[in-house]
């Protein structure tokens, strides 16, 4: 069972550095590590009824300080998506404002779209700066950095082996975390690759994952921004279907618009589809997360009732 959380880990891992095309700071990444953190801490929860741990020892005070830390980084990923959430809820107003003027192209329903996607722009901006600074307050204190210990330290043996367990959790789990935290709130460069992350097992997927990482870094949303592919799609619609309808308005003169080329129907169904991915996807990732949120619960209680039977 050890070696199969080891295995899971590690396969994991590396299905997450093989991504799709969207990369790591898409939704359907962000679902797959939410996932993996889920089932990774649920597979340790269960290996502790068989690894004969001494009762309401050192292990479970570890536990409990890893699984807080779990907690307040998934919290704090759960308000920066809140955000993201009222940026769909603006964007939709906008989609909204769009089908009326497409059914009447009239110089009110003109100011009506601009004045609506302007209010998405406002949400989308304030989204960024509140996560920047929930960014600053709430995820870097928590310090989602890999544990320097080498894996062949022999303090990883302790407690029959439940030590290294917990080792691998934190250091997974820390890159996972990175990963949700850049997308949902800020993006911020994550820590060059550790010099003890070259071996083998699990720990060469951690430092694949985390290469993957830093060059998307590189080359992706500028730091401080939201990165999620998602969000920066929704926004680059809205902006294209609003110069559309200003060229629409333009070429009328003041008079009735026309939508001769059909520019501005695809422009706001472009934008529809990348608010409903982007509402589906987040409200997901944060179904994800609150069912996480209970198994820490059930696996904290669990362990606390095991050392005290």
């Amino acid at each position: 069972m050890v070696n199969a959380f080891f295995t899971t880990l590690a396969r994991g891992l590396d299905e997450l550095s093989g991504g799709g095309g969207g990369g790591l700071s898409s939704l359907p990444s962000f679902l797959r590590a939410a996932a993996l953190l889920r089932g990774l801490h649920s597979q340790l929860t269960l290996l502790v009824g068989q690894l004969h741990l001494p009762p309401g020892g050192r292990w479970l005070d570890e536990y409990m300080d890893e699984t807080a830390r779990l907690w307040d980084a998934c919290l704090a990923v759960k308000l920066g998506l809140a955000a993201v959430e009222r940026y769909c809820a603006a964007a939709s107003c906008a989609v909204a404002a769009l089908d009326d003027w497409l059914q009447d192209p009239s110089p009110l329903s003109t100011r009506q779209v601009m004045r609506a996607i302007s209010a998405s722009r406002r949400e989308a901006m304030a989204a960024e700066e509140e996560n920047r600074a929930l960014s600053d307050s709430r995820i870097a204190p928590l310090s989602l950095q890999l544990d320097e210990r080498r894996a062949a330290d022999a303090r990883l043996s302790g407690f029959n082996g439940f030590r290294g367990l917990l080792y691998a959790l934190h250091n997974a789990s820390s890159l996972l975390l990175l990963i949700l935290a850049g997308g949902a709130c800020a993006a911020g460069s994550p820590t060059d690759s550790a010099d003890n992350t070259t071996g083998g097992g699990f720990m060469a997927s951690i430092a694949t994952l985390q290469k993957r990482m830093a060059d998307e870094a590189g080359d992706g949303a500028a730091a401080g921004t939201i990165r999620m592919r998602e969000f920066r799609c929704a926004r680059a619609a809205a902006e294209a279907a609003r110069e559309e309808v200003e060229r629409a308005a333009a070429a009328a003169g003041g008079s009735k618009c026309v939508d001769g080329d059909g520019a501005v129907k695809d422009k706001a169904d472009e934008l529809k589809a990348w608010v409903d991915v982007l509402r589906a996807g987040t409200d997901g990732l944060v179904c994800q997360l609150d069912d996480f949120l209970d198994d820490i619960v059930e696996g904290r209680k669990e362990l606390s009732d095991l050392c005290s039977h």
